[in-house]
């Protein structure tokens, strides 16, 4: 896919390379998806399916392997869906549309690879991978404050890689040295508890950082508040997801004992960032802003359940980063919709859209409503799912938690129903809005 976008000449041409490719990557993630059921339904039990290993660095035991559970499938299945709305998200983006999209889809590769590795170096490369056409994406084809949007996030994620390096080798080495393949790490379980206690809190940081953990979350609202509309939705939707992924798979998989030592420190952390996000957001008047801040409370939470260390929690977990992931990406496309036709992201200059866009605000209404957690829709079965698991922990201190971080669930009704109310109810007080269409079907035309 980038050799053919490396090679179109035109903008139909980039634009068909793309419709092409995104919806190639969708079916393929739907084929995965069912073929992994089949062969569960089937009485396969292997720990992770559809393995492939080549060796690439045989004296540091560095391999490209690959594989996929449930949970990698449900994130597979996520980008891709995000990858190909984005596409369109993005029909009309200029200049420089070639060269934009070519960003766009090495970081769409960096997603995929780190999802589906199963091995210590191969993940941080595609981690790194996903993080480094941020930089260009939001600095040239973003908005407002960009170069420094762009430069804090860079730094800020560059600065949690270096944790994550230190962590990785230091459970390389603290493992015997023999492998990076993490499924015959967590076989070996041979990380003595000390070193477990150093390289947890490495690895769960630099991870975290990615997540938004508190304090590291600042990178996130300047980012998402100045990139493009699929950027914005790849980055909240997906992105975001391989902090809660990574902190899954190695620092909680990998360490457990010290995992079970500390989680206490970061769950205060991840408390704070979910209670944080949700107050931050009832006080910003620019949309993408408030969807950012949203974001960060909503990514807390996965962190929050992933650190209870029980089945039904890390249940929600996932399906928290599948809700939210689809839910802020709707967020986030439909705020780049408004902001195209109103030119403002400003709630106080927005009233009365339902009547000029309904299709549009009806959408609005529903991504709202989710995000919420109103019974019914995605966020209310993850957010139950969560909360159940972590009262499940008989200590005092983590039904505290549980009870604190139970708070954002008020405070998210609060912002959500009062924007829902101001932008989209009451009347249309800017006379230039009454002239705007609502949502149509997009033609091939630049």
């Amino acid at each position: 896919m980038l050799f053919a976008l490396w090679l179109s000449r035109s903008i139909a041409q980039i634009r068909t390379v793309m419709v092409v490719g995104s919806s190639a990557l969708l079916i393929s993630a739907i084929a995965l998806t069912v073929g992994y059921l089949q062969a569960r339904a089937g009485g396969d039990t292997s720990e992770m399916l559809f393995r492939a290993d080549t060796v690439w660095y045989a004296p540091l035991h560095i391999a490209y392997s690959v594989g996929v559970d449930g949970i990698s499938v449900a994130m597979l299945l996520l980008s891709a869906v995000i990858v190909f709305t984005g596409t369109f998200a993005s029909w009309r983006l200029q200049p420089l549309t070639k060269e934009y999209f070519l960003w766009f889809t090495l970081l769409s590769m960096g997603v995929f690879g780190f999802f589906i590795s199963i091995d210590l170096f191969t993940m941080f490369m595609f981690y790194e991978i996903a993080l480094i056409p941020m930089y260009l994406l939001i600095g040239v084809w973003g908005s407002g404050r960009k170069e420094y949007a762009a430069m804090k996030l860079t730094l800020m994620l560059m600065g949690g890689s270096a944790f994550l390096l230190i962590g990785i080798l230091g459970i390389f080495f603290g493992s015997g040295g023999t492998t990076m393949n993490i499924l015959e790490i967590a076989q070996l379980h041979n990380i003595p508890f000390s070193q477990q206690c150093i390289w947890f809190p490495l690895t769960f940081l630099g991870f975290g950082v990615l997540g938004a953990l508190f304090p590291f979350h600042t990178w996130s609202p300047d980012g998402h508040a100045s990139a493009p509309t699929a950027v914005s939705m790849l980055h909240a939707g997906v992105l975001m997801k391989l902090g809660g992924y990574g902190c899954f798979r190695i620092a909680m998989y990998l360490m457990p004992e010290a995992a079970n030592e500390l989680s206490w420190i970061f769950l205060i952390l991840t408390g704070i960032s979910v209670v944080y996000g949700a107050f931050s957001a009832c006080v910003q008047t620019d949309l993408k802003y408030i969807n950012a801040y949203s974001s960060v409370s909503h990514c807390g939470l996965v962190l929050f359940a992933i650190l209870m260390m029980n089945q039904t929690a890390c249940t929600g977990a996932v399906l928290q980063m599948l809700s939210h992931g689809l839910m802020t990406a709707l967020f986030f496309a439909l705020i780049g919709m408004i902001y195209g036709r109103t030119h403002t992201r400003d709630v106080r200059e927005l009233s009365g859209l339902m009547k000029v866009m309904p299709f549009l605000s009806v959408c609005y209404v529903i991504a709202g409503l989710a995000n919420l957690g109103l019974p019914g829709l995605s966020g209310f079965v993850a957010e139950m799912t969560i909360f159940v698991g972590s009262f499940q922990n008989t200590g005092v201190f983590y039904r505290t938690m549980t009870i604190i971080a139970c708070t954002s669930i008020v405070i998210t009704a609060v912002y959500i129903l009062r924007l829902v109310g101001k932008i989209l109810y009451g009347t249309c007080t800017n006379k230039h809005h009454l002239a705007l269409t609502d949502a149509t079907w997009m033609n091939a035309s630049p």
